[in-house]
């Protein structure tokens, strides 16, 4: 958000992948197409669950639905729920006995402070900002020792704030080793959804031609051709949607030339961002082949209509409204995006697609807060640096329970899962860090997704 705010021969000489049949042991009946009514999976044993939206996946993971959430670390978020000794590096993964908590105190020797629910402060979380303060992975100038440093930056939120994440991740499970893809802010990291790969820096574009860019903070602006995961879910007819809040309130207002009055209960009441739909938070806007297309961007409303119609696409991501995020400055609440997110599990988990989807809940990137872990070696795919590492919670029937994988995973491990359970478990299809990352398997039940996903 603005400051506010290997080797894989090319698809074209790939033999046409064949996509798997429908069967009990890869998920079920292939629904009717356009018929608005899920088909009786016919997995063998339990409850029937809800046919395939398009060819039928690799394991009975039939739906996957990925929350978005913006601009906090592990430490921050899970440094409190977490009581290993910070550095002890477990190797259990027996729940919060088995994760680390946040040091006492930093390399620095400042104690944390506590990050409270309405967050007035928004720190540096550029790229060069986090460069100098990660200091080649000894993670001692979040503090002090550089410009961009400040005490603020340490800081772990209380569990009665956290306590829905803290929740899902008991019931499910949460990965201590998922890093925000590359250092720097939220436009940079969300990238690696779409292209598995680095795109720019930061927040350095917005999405040309999109609807709403108006009306954000991105000066400069750029759009791109490259092939996406999207670009290789539409080819194989396998259904996906990015769900967005406020999207067709802008599309109104925009319609008009105008933006969106601030919503009533936004801190600030701002009609830009937080209180109003950006599409730089959406990196499929800037390519040519899904900008505002009406099948891959909907208002987040719809995510409802179609919960209840039957017409849930297979590939779900979802997206707040800025001062729902967990962004923090403007006032912003973190207790709102914990509402936000326990709302949408619970929506999934009402519904008759509860049986048959994986909820992933993640962040963006990590904000600027401090965090004690040491980030991997740079990604040769594209050379890169990782950043901090960000939460991750897998939750829902597939997701190991009270589980903690120490897995070192990415936002580009997801578009890795697409590729294997979606696209004919081939991966690195977009020649990117999907060709080298590990997969999501580690978080997962081979019981009950069927086959063991790789991890």
């Amino acid at each position: 958000m603005p400051s506010l705010r290997h080797t894989f021969v090319a698809l074209a000489f790939l033999p046409a992948l064949p996509l798997l049949a429908c069967s009990s042991s890869s998920g079920g009946n292939q629904a009717t197409p356009d018929s608005g009514t899920p088909q009786d999976s016919g997995v063998d044993g339990g409850e029937a669950g809800v046919g395939c939206a398009g060819p039928c996946p690799a394991s009975k993971v039939k739906y996957l639905v990925v929350v978005v959430q913006e601009n906090h670390t592990f430490d921050d978020h899970f440094g409190a729920y977490c009581k290993a000794a910070a550095g002890s590096n477990p190797t259990c993964n027996d729940g919060p006995m088995c994760c680390e908590a946040a040091p006492a105190m930093d390399p620095s020797g400042a104690s944390p402070q506590m990050l409270a629910d309405v967050m007035t402060y928004d720190p540096d979380h550029s790229s060069s900002c986090e460069s100098a303060e990660i200091n080649g992975g000894a993670m001692d100038k979040f503090v002090t020792g550089v410009p961009c440093s400040d005490a603020r930056h340490f800081a772990v939120a209380p569990g009665a704030v956290m306590k829905p994440l803290w929740d899902l991740a008991a019931g499910g499970a949460l990965a201590d080793r998922w890093f925000q893809p590359v250092v720097g802010q939220s436009v940079g990291n969300n990238m690696y959804f779409a292209r598995a790969q680095w795109v720019f820096d930061d927040n350095q574009f917005g999405p040309e031609g999109a609807v709403g860019v108006s009306c954000g903070f991105l000066a400069q602006k750029k759009k791109y051709t490259d092939k996406t995961i999207g670009d290789l879910l539409t080819a194989a007819k396998v259904p996906w949607t990015w769900y967005m809040e406020s999207y067709q309130r802008m599309v109104d207002a925009q319609g008009g030339g105008n933006c969106p009055d601030a919503p009533a209960d936004c801190p600030g009441m701002l009609s830009t961002y937080p209180c109003n739909f950006d599409p730089s938070d959406n990196p499929f806007e800037y390519f040519d082949a899904t900008r505002d297309k009406p099948d891959v961007l909907k208002d987040l409303a719809k995510l409802d209509a179609d919960l209840a119609a039957g017409t849930l696409p297979a590939i779900v991501f979802v997206k707040p409204v800025g001062y729902r995020s967990e962004h923090p400055g403007n006032s912003s609440k973190l207790s709102d995006g914990m509402t936000f997110v326990a709302s949408i599990v619970s929506k999934i988990q009402a519904s008759k697609y509860a049986a048959d989807t994986l909820v992933v809940v993640t962040y963006d990137e990590g904000g600027g807060y401090f965090d004690h872990v040491k980030p991997p070696a740079t990604n040769t795919a594209d050379n890169k640096p990782y950043g901090t590492r960000v939460p991750t919670v897998a939750i829902g029937p597939f997701a190991k329970k009270n589980y903690v994988s120490h897995v070192v995973m990415e936002h580009s491990s997801i578009v890795k899962f697409i590729e294997w359970n979606w696209l004919g478990m081939q991966t690195g299809q977009l020649m990117g860090r999907d060709a080298n990352v590990a997969n999501i398997g580690s978080l997962l039940d081979p019981t009950a997704t069927g086959v063991k996903v790789p991890e």
